[in-house]
């Protein structure tokens, strides 16, 4: 029987999605399930771990079904996921010891600071490539162990395991037998040396975190280990891993250095292909874009905590559109926001500001102003964010940004798309499949496997859709982003100003 397709599961923030896909990167089948969002008090974000093992089975079940194909056709499959997201687990019941904390989640900001308090902010960033914060997984461990009576004990022992979430998956799907993680996503925990590639023993030690409980990390095309044939009817080889953004990247075919895309899911995330060598950037992470076959690729990236969840908001929060697709028709119905910004800092600012303590906020409402024009100063908050952080890349002058490469399931919206290129003033460019974190987790797999033979084959797959060109004049373009900046300083350090 010829294994001619790979099977990516794609754990994002807000639901699991399965894809299944051809040699040519067609997508055969597609199928998706949203999981419980968990919000214990203001500003903590978990979730389920079991609900996320459930669901990712059961949609890869179904992608399986929906495709017309055996089991025994899928070459290998492909893990991606949202990253820094952190469980801690029972190595012998596999059950975890407390909730999934969110990368969004703002509840370790104490030891944050407390770490930041003992000077280790410079020793992060040289070792890491990571700005000290709440976002990485590093704090959310000791905030667990030392929250579940017994836990730091039996983590000293070797009886808990920690994994993002790509790991407790590959955990899960293999029966125990496989406790592995890539660099991609190792490198977003905050205790990764990207200059040793290793665990870094010293920041360990500091932080209070035992080794014992870590992973072991392997090429992104690396052999996870087999997903058991109990699961899906046959047994599958897990030959990919890779964070969803780096995932994006590499399904974006940036593989050469100073090639960048922005996503836009839950969060919004630009990265930046720097090759052999880690570049570093005020404002921005450092962090490793893959390994390959031995080989290191390191990125620059900056990261908006909340892109797309902005519109999830304006649906199931402010309840003033019925879908996110809403947003375009009802953007299109006023010329603009009429001095409206809404900025989505719901659970802080992220690149380039590392604000925990800034709030969301809308500004500029006058008695004219409609349901409408806050859509619609929502969906435009998605592209002031990416300007942010292409300002934070291109400020000393050193690296030009000439186009942009856009995926996501927003990016849909030729509304957004168009005022991302006006707003930056360059091309943004649609490729016609947009799901490129799933489709880089299946080209990692294929690599891994043999499907494809090198990246360039995956590079002759990409394909445009369309490229949005900027229309908007420069004086505009410029009175609008001073506005949305004043704005942002209205809402920055709001948490500690303001006690509720």
């Amino acid at each position: 029987m010829e294994k001619q397709y790979i099977m990516a599961l794609d754990e994002g923030t807000t639901g699991v999605r399965a894809i299944i896909f051809d040699k040519s990167g067609y997508v055969i089948s597609d199928c998706s399930r949203e999981f419980t969002q968990i919000f214990p008090t203001p500003g903590w974000v978990e979730h389920d771990a079991e609900e996320i093992l459930e669901a990712q089975i059961e949609v890869a079940r179904r992608a399986i079904s929906k495709a017309k194909i055996s089991p025994g056709e899928i070459r290998a499959i492909g893990v991606t996921n949202q990253r820094e997201t952190s469980v801690i687990w029972d190595r012998v019941t596999g059950k975890p010891i407390y909730n999934a904390i969110c990368w969004q989640s703002r509840q370790t900001a104490e030891i944050i600071e407390k770490w930041v308090g003992d000077g280790l902010s410079e020793e992060i960033r040289e070792r890491t490539g990571l700005v000290i914060d709440a976002y990485f997984s590093a704090s959310k461990i000791p905030w667990i162990l030392d929250r579940i009576p017994g836990a730091r004990q039996r983590a000293e022992q070797g009886e808990l395991l920690f994994g993002t979430i790509d790991t407790w998956l590959i955990w899960n799907l293999t029966g125990g037998k496989s406790h592995k993680t890539d660099y991609s996503n190792a490198s977003r925990t905050m205790l990764f040396n990207i200059m040793k590639m290793e665990w870094d023993e010293e920041l360990c030690r500091k932080m209070d975190i035992p080794m014992a409980i870590l992973p072991q990390v392997i090429d992104s095309n690396g052999d996870f280990g087999v997903a058991g044939a109990s699961l899906f009817g046959a047994e599958i080889p897990i030959r990919g891993d890779a964070g969803d953004q780096q995932a994006a990247l590499f399904g974006q075919a940036c593989f050469k250095p100073g090639m960048a895309k922005n996503t836009f899911g839950t969060a919004g995330v630009y990265v930046m292909n720097t090759g052999d060598k880690p570049l570093f950037k005020e404002g921005l992470t450092t962090t490793i874009a893959w390994g390959i076959n031995g080989k290191v690729s390191y990125a620059l990236e900056g990261v908006i905590f909340i892109s797309g969840a902005t519109i999830q908001w304006l649906r199931d929060e402010a309840k003033i559109i019925y879908t996110a697709a809403d947003t375009e028709w009802y953007g299109f119905m006023v010329p603009d926001t009429g001095g409206v910004y809404l900025v989505p800092a719901f659970v802080g600012l992220c690149a380039p500001y590392w604000d925990m303590y800034a709030r969301g906020m809308i500004i500029g409402i006058t008695r004219g102003t409609s349901r409408n024009h806050l859509i619609r100063a929502g969906l435009e908050a998605l592209a002031y964010q990416t300007k942010d952080i292409i300002n934070a890349v291109i400020k000393d002058g050193t690296i030009e940004v000439s186009e942009l490469r856009v995926d996501g399931g927003a990016v849909k919206n030729s509304l957004l798309c168009q005022f991302q290129s006006d707003i930056l003033g360059i091309p943004v460019i649609r490729p016609q499949i947009t799901e490129m974190t799933a489709l880089g987790a299946a080209y990692l797999a294929g690599l891994g496997s043999g499907l494809w033979q090198s990246m360039n084959d995956i590079a002759s797959q990409w394909a445009i859709d369309r490229t949005f060109t900027p229309e908007m004049p420069s004086e505009r373009r410029d009175n609008l982003y001073q506005g949305w900046q004043e704005a942002v300083q209205l809402c920055r350090g709001w948490a500690k100003k303001v006690k509720v």
